[in-house]
């Protein structure tokens, strides 16, 4: 059974950070480009940024943001390629809402529960 489970989430304060970890079971995100995507409250689900497969670990190279995170947010892979995570630092209110990673382009099939995140004094 494939899947993906995303964690980390929480309660913040604007300018604070989060890490937030994708892990796949049933398949390898190694071998796929793996997207971050947030939805918040009311609102369509949206990307927030991608990276793509067989990177380096822990290099820039290869990944997209949109506009609204670039900066603030950094999307790299671990050692065994296991785990994707989004590195989001200088946080805003409007980054709050429920965060899903996907395959990039996403595949209705890989959709988990997401994580949440709140960014609020």
């Amino acid at each position: 059974q494939v899947r993906l489970v995303e964690s980390g989430g929480g309660l913040v304060q604007p300018g604070g950070s989060l890490i937030l970890s994708c892990i796949a079971s049933g398949f390898s995100l190694d071998n796929y480009a793996v997207g971050w995507f947030r939805q918040a409250p009311g609102k369509e689900r949206e990307g927030v940024g991608c990276i793509n497969r067989s990177h380096d670990d822990r290099s820039e190279s290869g990944t997209h943001y949109a506009d609204s995170v670039k900066g603030r947010f950094t999307i790299n892979r671990d050692n065994a390629k296991t785990t994707v995570y989004l590195q989001m630092n200088s946080l805003k209110p409007e980054d709050t809402g429920v965060y899903y990673c996907n395959r990039n382009p996403p595949r209705d099939e890989y959709w988990g529960q997401g994580t949440q995140v709140t960014v609020s004094s």
